[in-house]
């Protein structure tokens, strides 16, 4: 799991992200992300209702999301100062392999950084 501090902790955050932040829509995930003055990266997992009724799949995606976000923060040493919410909008996420999950969320994070 992605540590607390690289987490969004209040609604505050995320409407000012949702507002201000460009998106990259990527195959089954959307990246939201805007910068911010907080010296450090947030992340945001967002999954709807219409992907999956059930609370419990609901947060395997974004349990999957988050492992996925701090594997890729790792190995490529993201460091940019930026609020990041990626939105769930297919419900393959749930099902695909993990290795392809992250190489998406790989290539979001690299075309934000452009």
């Amino acid at each position: 799991m992605l540590n607390r501090r690289y987490r969004f902790h209040s609604r505050g955050g995320v409407r000012y992200t949702y507002q201000h932040g460009k998106s990259i829509r990527g195959n089954k995930i959307t990246l939201v992300h805007a910068k911010n003055s907080r010296g450090r990266e947030r992340y945001a997992v967002v999954v709807s209702k219409k992907i999956a009724k059930s609370a419990v799949k609901r947060n395997r995606i974004r349990r999957r999301v988050y492992e996925a976000i701090r594997l890729v923060k790792q190995e490529k040493n993201v460091d940019a100062k930026k609020d990041n919410i990626f939105v769930i909008y297919a419900k393959d996420v749930e099902t695909m392999p993990f290795q392809d999950l992250k190489a998406l969320i790989s290539s979001l994070l690299k075309q934000s950084m452009l």
